[in-house]
């Protein structure tokens, strides 16, 4: 570059052209984002590279935000937060950022429904956005994982999939009806709350506990969130969508007994109150929603038991049977000055709600404004 011109315009623009040139030449071989994505297993492994000889260079976690630079074929190479580059050998494990949204919002809205039971996986179960086994997978519970659950669906089973591993093909012919499956929204479990364990024996004992609440998950009694055994202790307040038949419910004993003896399936479960057991204790009474017959849309449970404490011989005793039923959940159970009521929809039915009270050991049906404050005319 000619002198003069330096003499006129000075350094300035020479050192701007340097830096220019050395920003373009540190940058033009970076990695370019093809996407950001969170990770949507607990623990994921990011690799060195995709050679056969390769070294770990950190685990990510749930949730961990990452951006995505290069794919191939099912590996995927990623940028953390912290700007550390690694492999990760299977993109499966990453969820987009819509996905992502779509969760958070489902464990958001989850958060503020009435818990119906309580329960634990039996197996390795996948966690969908929505119930039905082409919807995204956006976890995985391991076996003994605590949940409740929230809601219930039923959808249409692919002919050919298979949700789990563990799981049987269908060999039905292509002419019967497509088979339905039961799906149930549930909620990986609190597991750091300090309450009795969730076993019981046959009979009656003090240290039973509530297994399910008619309150939100976010505001529940705490005594109605019992202890477990963590497995997934990574991602605690997880929602989503897993196939019935791999959640075992969690039951007091006398709905238990009952359930296994008369092979029925309980939906819900609900402690009612607590009264003298006769032996300076208490115990407590429980409301079951049971379903019968093969899954149906339209029914969540079909029949409703109340079983109470009986002090004197000390045991319990069924006290209220409704049968022919066609409820729906959610089931609330709340208390007042009359005793505990507990109210759900009908299908078919044009009032909002079945509402019902428990009174000592008897239970009746109410309408609906029976249960309002008495208005005052002038």
């Amino acid at each position: 570059m000619p002198w003069p011109f330096l003499r006129r315009w000075g350094v300035l623009p020479l050192v701007l052209i340097i830096a220019g040139l050395g920003y373009w030449a540190l940058h033009s071989h970076s990695p370019k984002l093809l996407m950001t994505a969170y990770v949507g297993d607990r623990t994921v492994t990011l690799w060195s590279t995709l050679a056969q000889v390769r070294q770990p260079i950190i685990d990510l976690h749930y949730g961990d935000r990452v951006e995505v630079i290069a794919q191939e074929g099912a590996a995927a190479q990623v940028r953390t937060a912290a700007n550390t580059i690694g492999w990760l050998l299977d993109s499966r494990q990453l969820i987009d950022s819509i996905l992502w949204q779509r969760s958070t919002e489902l464990s958001t809205h989850a958060g503020t429904l009435p818990i119906q039971a309580h329960g634990h996986t039996k197996a390795l179960s996948n966690v969908r956005i929505e119930p039905g086994r082409t919807a995204a997978r956006i976890y995985q519970f391991s076996r003994g994982t605590p949940v409740v659950v929230l809601e219930r669906a039923v959808r249409d089973a692919a002919p050919t999939a298979e949700e789990n591993s563990t799981e049987d093909k269908d060999a039905g012919a292509e002419t019967q009806k497509p088979k339905q499956e039961d799906w149930l929204l549930v909620m990986r479990a609190d597991t750091t709350l300090p309450v009795p364990g969730i076993s019981e024996s046959n009979t009656h004992s003090p240290a039973t506990v509530n297994l399910a609440s008619g309150d939100p998950v976010s505001g529940g009694p705490r005594a109605s969130q019992p202890t477990f055994s963590a497995t997934d202790s990574s991602a605690p307040g997880i929602a989503g969508w897993v196939l019935s038949r791999f959640i075992e419910p969690d039951l007091p004993g006398p709905v238990r007994d009952y359930a296994s003896s008369a092979n029925q399936h309980v939906v819900a479960s609900f402690e009612l109150n607590r009264v003298p057991d006769g032996s300076g204790g208490e115990a407590p009474q429980y409301l079951a929603a049971v379903s019968r017959g093969s899954e149906d849309g339209s029914c969540d449970f079909t029949m409703l038991r109340v079983y109470t404490w009986g002090a004197a011989r000390k045991r319990y005793e069924t006290a209220y049977v409704e049968s022919n039923l066609c409820g729906n959940l959610p089931i609330r159970v709340s208390h007042s000055s009359k005793g505990p009521e507990f109210r759900f929809p009908v299908a078919g039915e044009s009032t909002a709600e079945r509402i019902y009270v428990m009174q000592q050991t008897s239970v009746r049906r109410v309408k609906n404004d029976t249960l309002r404050p008495p208005s005052h005319k002038k």
